[in-house]
């Protein structure tokens, strides 16, 4: 009987030192400014991409399990998706006029980081102009030293 408490108090204890240590792997770790910096501008890049259907960067930014939950659509899209509505945007003659981010939060985990944002963009199609804005969680995760982007949620923030 006391082998048994000594043992499982030992265990017990042992719990309180191994645990925590695992948990710290999960803890938020803190982007340097060029590492920040290399983030956003990966992020600056898919968004231009996308609007500018340059297929040939959306191949490298957005890995094949991508998924995408965008504002006012119903359906969820897979990264083929996400590539057809590029494409479509682009030969309906859409463009992209303006792209803003006016408030930027970051959440880092070694290689896996959250950027949540305000965003604003306005486009012009056939003359007419569009000005769209809400919030967006987009997950990026470095990969071979390049940052990926596998998956986002965007809303009317509202």
């Amino acid at each position: 009987m006391m082998r048994t408490l000594v043992l499982g108090t030992a265990l017990g204890l042992a719990s309180f030192t191994i645990l925590p240590a695992q948990a710290a792997d999960f803890a938020a770790t803190h982007l340097t400014a060029s590492q920040r910096k290399e983030l956003l501008a990966a992020r600056e890049q898919v968004w231009r991409a996308w609007f500018a259907n340059d297929q040939k960067a959306l191949d490298q930014l957005l890995p094949a399990d991508t998924l995408a939950i965008n504002n006012g659509e119903a359906a969820w899209e897979d990264r083929e998706a996400v590539l057809r509505g590029s494409r479509e945007f682009a030969s309906s003659g859409g463009r992209l006029v303006r792209l803003e981010f006016p408030r930027v939060e970051i959440q880092s985990y070694g290689d896996v980081a959250v950027i949540y944002s305000q965003y604003l963009f306005e486009t012009e199609a056939k003359g007419e102009r569009k000005t769209s804005s809400g919030r967006a969680t987009e997950v990026f995760l470095r990969k071979n030293g390049r940052w990926t982007n596998p998956g986002w949620h965007l809303d009317s923030g509202k």
